[in-house]
């Protein structure tokens, strides 16, 4: 049975979020040796080896050449990718991963308003009230501890502008650019911003216990690598306010994964946040379902 262009966009928006969701807890098993500078160094370099491999092996070397008219976007691609990956991560370093991951859901709602401006997509009313609900879950999770964590939030919402330029010119060109493809020069333009402050800044320092190398390593292959091959390639089914929405519900996947891998419970007020975004990830999902059923109905 083939499944429609919505059920494949919502499928593949829905691994790529969970694969992203790993970030936060190899992150932040890595930054526990490495700084976070030499940790962005290393995870993106990582990634543009899989990357690489990946292409390669599936569609030939030849396949890596994307068109003219698309370079100084994926170029543009690659910076936001270094920017947002040194912010992201210095800012894990001040965070527990399931703090940081309900901060993130500012970027979803950044990717909504940005492809309404820039792309034209339309956003149904009845989807904004319950994102807006999720939205406010994320917002009590750091109200009254501004003066534990502010320094980390700042850089976190920093990084949450770059990832959100990231996604406007990964949707505006996926047409001409193969996803798997634009995955690769993304962290190949991000791994040369990042090396260039690295080094420049004298922060370099590899010198960290095998665990956190092997951590980091395998962290690489999933987040950036495995995760934007199917957020992306959710872009060619899904408009890209859409494929935001399902990105909501990722603190659910990292609770469990920080607590397991981790041992590491959220605060009070960011569970209460959590619950919150809960219901709104579930009304959100029942608005949504109820929209397409009555588009086939009609």
């Amino acid at each position: 049975m083939e499944l429609s262009d919505t059920t494949k966009g919502f499928l593949h928006s829905l691994m790529g979020t969970f694969l992203l969701s790993t970030n936060f807890v190899t992150a932040k098993y890595g930054l526990r040796g490495f700084n976070p500078e030499t940790f962005s160094l290393v995870w993106t370099s990582a990634a543009v080896f899989y990357a690489f491999i990946f292409n390669v092996s599936t569609k030939g070397i030849r396949k890596l050449v994307i068109p003219s008219q698309s370079v100084n976007k994926i170029l543009i691609l690659g910076i936001f990718t270094g920017a947002g990956m040194l912010l992201t991560w210095a800012g894990l370093s001040e965070l527990d991963p399931t703090f940081q991951s309900f901060i993130y859901r500012f970027q979803p709602a950044l990717n909504i308003g940005l492809a309404a401006l820039f792309l034209g997509e339309r956003i149904l009313v009845k989807e904004v009230f319950p994102f807006i609900l999720m939205v406010a879950g994320g917002l009590i999770s750091f109200i009254g501890r501004w003066d534990v964590v502010g320094i980390g939030v700042i850089l976190t919402l920093l990084a949450i502008m770059a990832v959100a330029g990231q996604m406007l010119i990964a949707k505006e060109r996926i047409k001409d650019v193969d996803s798997n493809v634009m995955v690769f020069y993304r962290v190949l333009f991000g791994a040369i911003v990042i090396a260039i402050w690295t080094f420049s800044t004298g922060k370099a320092d590899f010198h960290v216990e095998l665990s956190y190398w092997l951590i980091t390593l395998l962290g690489a292959l999933l987040g950036p690598t495995l995760s934007w091959v199917f957020t992306f390639r959710s872009y060619q089914y899904w408009e890209l306010s859409r494929s935001s929405i399902v990105l909501t519900i990722q603190p659910l996947f990292v609770f469990p994964m920080a607590y397991v891998f981790l041992g590491q419970l959220p605060e009070e007020n960011e569970i209460l946040g959590g619950i919150i975004i809960l219901i709104g990830a579930m009304w959100l999902m029942w608005v949504h379902y109820s929209h397409v059923r009555n588009i086939l109905d009609s």
